[in-house]
């Protein structure tokens, strides 16, 4: 058995959860829920990042305690866990006692291996960032992401030797020793790192201009800035302090799972932290993009904000796990329209799948009594089967969730006109023998698809295995459908939206 520790970055908790973190938290559970299914011992992490000045000012402006207000929208992400129906094992929060003595000790071996150093520093800052910014990252004079002017700060702080490790990080992910997906964020990234190398980062601020954060260790006038704050948590989770059996499993991690604008954080100042502390590096950086809203950026502004819980509420976590999985390529930009969710439901889960299942459950109940009729041969039918779930497995491997679920949804289509192909209604009319190898091909299908589609709408793929009177671990080798299995009728899984 293999172990499998994937995380998610940690949202900060100024705001309510939206749709583009929705996004990464089921991409992460996707790939979690697969690992579980395919037997890894999987341990699958998520958070929230609770420190900086723009929380700190966000609190006074609502008149709130700054611990206060970070607990009320911390909740908010806590819940995406039912919300979304998540499975992650943990959730870590940067004000807990066991992340900030975990993030005290990470400093602290830095600092004992020479790598932290106090000096003045003088840049540009961007409050929507919370990070200096070099002059050529601006647009116009305004920071890319925020569309507003920094302003110009100089304090005495401390600095981590990020230049020291320059020439190994990008040896690293050069060889893919540390993988980037997909390549053209590891080829974004080795442009990052370019000729120059990576420069020392301020690793500190002053407490009297941010009293919000973690004490510095070894001087309790200064707090950490956020790369030793918000990136050790995917370490202190783990007990790192304690150095407890789950840090012994699971580290070092096998996917950190982030969105394109913190690539550097986590490729390059995360890489040279583990290296100074002598830590064993992360396996893989899986790079998400963003998500528009019906064509454009989301603001509030322009009222364009999708908010995942009125979907969930509206038409269950399941059609929007899908959508999400099916309509947002897994690596790069993508919209989220309305007008297109309906459109992907009502062809894909009710005319598609709801559909497949219905009728071969029916076929099955009119035709057969209900039972399983007897294992047939492979044949070419069943190895064209066999054929999708290998397309399935490599698109979940290489980190295309969403070629995974296209290979599902060839699958269905290919159940769907086999049946109108075969005419198996019929074949019952005709007293035509075949009509058992026909269904019991459509009921080893439907298992298949059910097993495949796990991972991503998990309650649907339980009504259907428990229609097919399946349960335990996914048997991959045609004939797991066993003869006089008792297949029951159900609900529509996808009733027609009409809207």
């Amino acid at each position: 058995m293999s172990k499998f520790y994937i995380t998610t970055a940690i949202p900060y908790v100024n705001a309510a959860p939206h749709i583009g973190f929705a996004l990464e938290a089921v991409q992460a559970d996707v790939l979690a829920r697969y690992h579980r299914m395919i037997s890894d011992d999987t341990y699958f992490l998520t958070g929230v990042d609770e420190h900086g000045v723009k929380l700190y000012d966000t609190a006074k402006e609502v008149g709130m305690e700054t611990q206060e207000f970070a607990d009320l929208n911390a909740e908010k992400f806590k819940a995406l866990r039912e919300v979304l129906n998540l499975t992650n094992d943990d959730f870590v929060r940067t004000t807990s006692d066991r992340h900030k003595k975990g993030a005290q000790k990470f400093w602290m071996k830095l600092f004992e291996n020479g790598d932290i150093y106090k000096g003045s520093y003088k840049g540009l800052y961007c409050k929507g960032c919370e990070s200096f910014i070099p002059e050529k990252d601006l647009l116009d004079g305004k920071c890319a992401t925020h569309q507003k002017e920094p302003q110009e700060l100089e304090e005495e702080n401390y600095f981590f030797k990020l230049s020291k490790y320059s020439d190994q990080i990008k040896e690293l992910i050069k060889t893919d020793k540390l993988k980037i997906v997909p390549e053209s964020r590891k080829n974004e990234m080795l442009n990052i790192i370019g000729e120059g190398g990576l420069y020392d980062v301020s690793f500190s601020r002053p407490k009297d201009q941010l009293p919000w954060g973690i004490d510095v260790p070894n001087d309790q006038t200064q707090v950490m800035y956020v790369w030793g704050d918000a990136l050790t948590n995917y370490i202190t989770a783990l007990d790192f302090e304690g150095e407890g059996e789950k840090y012994k499993k699971y580290w070092p991690c096998d996917v950190h799972l982030i969105g394109k604008d913190i690539l550097r954080f986590h490729a390059g100042i995360w890489i040279g932290m583990l290296l100074s502390a002598g830590e064993k590096l992360p396996e893989a950086v899986y790079v998400h993009g963003f998500v528009t809203s019906e064509g454009q950026k989301m603001s509030k502004s322009l009222g364009n904000v999708v908010d995942p819980l009125e979907y969930v509420e509206k038409y269950g976590a399941d059609a929007l796990r899908y959508f999400l999985m099916r309509e947002i390529p897994t690596t790069d930009d993508g919209d989220f329209s309305h007008s297109r969710f309906v459109d992907v439901y009502n062809s894909e889960l009710a005319n598609g799948l709801g559909n497949l299942v219905n009728r071969v459950v029916m076929m099955t109940d009119r035709y057969l009594g209900g039972k399983v009729p007897s294992v047939t041969e492979q044949g070419e039918f069943g190895r064209k089967v066999e054929e999708l779930l290998g397309k399935y497995h490599a698109g979940v491997m290489k980190f295309n969730l969403k070629v995974a679920l296209e290979t599902v949804v060839e699958l269905i289509n290919f159940g769907n006109k086999y049946i109108d192909d075969k005419k198996p209604w019929v074949m019952a009319k005709e007293d035509d023998s075949e009509i058992e190898v026909v269904l019991y091909n459509l009921l080893e299908l439907l298992r298949f698809a059910a097993y495949m589609l796990k991972p991503i709408v998990p309650k649907v793929s339980e009504k259907i295995l428990g229609r097919l009177d399946v349960e335990g671990e996914f048997e991959q080798e045609w004939g797991g459908l066993k003869t006089g299995g008792q297949v029951e009728k159900g609900e529509l899984l996808f009733p027609r939206l009409e809207e």
